[in-house]
């Protein structure tokens, strides 16, 4: 059997692919990989999503685009794909136990994840105090003090934002100088509600339920040090899940897939990117649910032009 559309990824982008393929009768095959949900998994309040004036947790939104997926018959396959060849037509992928699916069009939404710092309280405190996403999480810290860690361009970024609405933010650096460009840094360094502490790095972060503060090492003296803050957020850079594409598709610098400006279009003809795999600006569910919507309508239209796929014919069989 040949698909018409395979989804490889089930965050916001990949269920809308799979909303949208499926109302238009393409039978969609996704593969929901080992967190289906993606980051709003670990996300609590999400109150930033239009259409939803009330406060939702983020597995609770993800279960309702879930939902509607297989509601409109989403074929949904909860492995993982282990390997891939976009090399010629139809395209194939391997599931986790070696069981090979082929498509005529793919939509990758393996999305990306945030780089931590790779510590216990970390992540026994992460969505109670720590964050890596400002524009998700700030808008609960306001009027509070907040750190934030890293040294780049995302790090002053985060920091001038969460000083809109924060108290106080205090950026924590390992080295003495920033690595961010020169207009960041300028934004950050003058800003009034933003102070440094250089050449450090977090120990631990404290508190029970909720965070109540950092210790911070001196990386010269190994002096250690506690700064009360009822938030971190950790802006030390995003990983796209696209190991699985190496060689197969045209990735940038940082391993984002490469798209044609305006379209989900990648470097191969009928293999289409949505969501954060492809964006390291936004990275926002509305915008991966709005490229995943582009990456649909992308693949109807190409089937329609390539492999002559009208929305009511059937799957086919491989040719003999």
């Amino acid at each position: 059997m040949i698909h018409h559309v395979i989804i490889v990824g089930a965050g916001p982008a990949g269920y809308t692919a799979a909303i949208y393929a499926a109302r238009a009768n393409l039978q969609p095959l996704m593969f929901e990989g080992p967190q289906p949900g993606g980051q709003l998994m670990i996300t609590t309040d999400v109150e930033n999503y239009p259409g939803f004036p009330d406060a939702m947790t983020g597995p609770e939104l993800m279960q309702r685009f879930r939902d509607q997926a297989a509601r409109f018959g989403t074929q949904l396959v909860p492995d993982l794909v282990s390997r891939v060849d976009f090399t010629s037509r139809p395209f194939q992928v391997w599931d986790s136990k070696g069981e090979r699916y082929q498509a005529h069009t793919v939509i990758v939404a393996t999305g990306a994840s945030a780089q931590w710092l790779g510590l216990e309280s970390e992540t026994r405190l992460q969505s109670r105090g720590v964050s890596a996403c400002a524009t998700c999480d700030g808008f609960f810290f306001r009027g509070k003090e907040v750190a934030v860690v890293g040294g780049g361009d995302t790090a002053m970024e985060e920091a001038t934002y969460l000083a809109q609405m924060c108290a106080k933010v205090t950026v924590i650096h390992r080295r003495d100088t920033l690595r961010a460009s020169k207009i960041m840094q300028q934004r950050a360094l003058n800003h009034p509600k933003i102070s440094f502490l250089w050449n450090s790095t977090v120990e631990e972060v404290l508190g029970e339920d909720l965070v109540t503060g950092v210790r911070v090492k001196d990386v010269h003296s190994g002096l250690t040090r506690e700064v009360p803050v009822q938030g971190l957020f950790v802006a030390i850079g995003h990983k796209p899940a696209t190991t699985l594409f190496e060689g197969q598709l045209d990735l940038d610098a940082s391993g984002y897939v490469r798209v044609l400006p305006g379209t989900t279009r990648t470097s191969v003809e009928g293999v289409f990117a949505a969501g954060d795999v492809a964006d390291s600006i936004y990275r926002q569910a509305v915008t991966a649910a709005g490229t995943g919507c582009m990456a649909a309508i992308d693949a109807e239209r190409w089937l329609a032009v390539n492999v002559h796929v009208t929305p009511d014919q059937p799957l086919s069989a491989p040719s003999l």
